[in-house]
This record gives C-alpha cells, sequence and structure tokens, in this order.
C-alpha cells in the first residue's frame, strides 16, 4: 500500500500549462527523485504536493487521507 498517492494533477497559469497529469505511488522507505529539464514543472509538481501552490485538478492522499484542499502546515503535522 502506498503511503503517498498523487493521482493525475495538473497545473496551468492562464493558458499555458505548467504540469500535466502527474501521478506517484510512494511506499514506505522508498526514495523518489523528480527528473527533467529546466521548465519541465518539477518544482511546480513538488509545491502542489506540499500545499505552497494548488492544483487545478487532481488529487493528492497521505496514508489514504485527501490532502488535496489541505494547506500546507496541516500537511506537515500529518508528517508530509
Amino acid at each position: 500500500m502506498s503511503i503517498l498517492s498523487v493521482q493525475d494533477i495538473s497545473k496551468s497559469y492562464k493558458l499555458r500549462k505548467v504540469v500535466k497529469g502527474i501521478s506517484l505511488q510512494i511506499t514506505s522507505g522508498e526514495v523518489v527523485g523528480l527528473l527533467g529539464p529546466n521548465g519541465a514543472g518539477k518544482t511546480t509538481a513538488f509545491y502542489m504536493i506540499v500545499g505552497l501552490i494548488v492544483a487545478d485538478s487532481g488529487k493528492i492522499l497521505l496514508d489514504g487521507k485527501d490532502l488535496t484542499s489541505q494547506p500546507m502546515h496541516r500537511r506537515a503535522k500529518l508528517g508530509l
């Protein structure tokens, strides 16, 4: 079972799609890296997962709890 599940998150600024449908499943003990060229959306994806910016679509689950609409400080208290 995954501890962190990111399901099809996306982000756009005006007409520019910055992140298009990223999904991740991370289990206990796993180490994950996001790789890609400059401008690929790595930082934006990370910011959406931790709650610094709001995803336009998709879900972020931690231990099965939906954190998608939770602010960063609540996500941190839950262990993200």
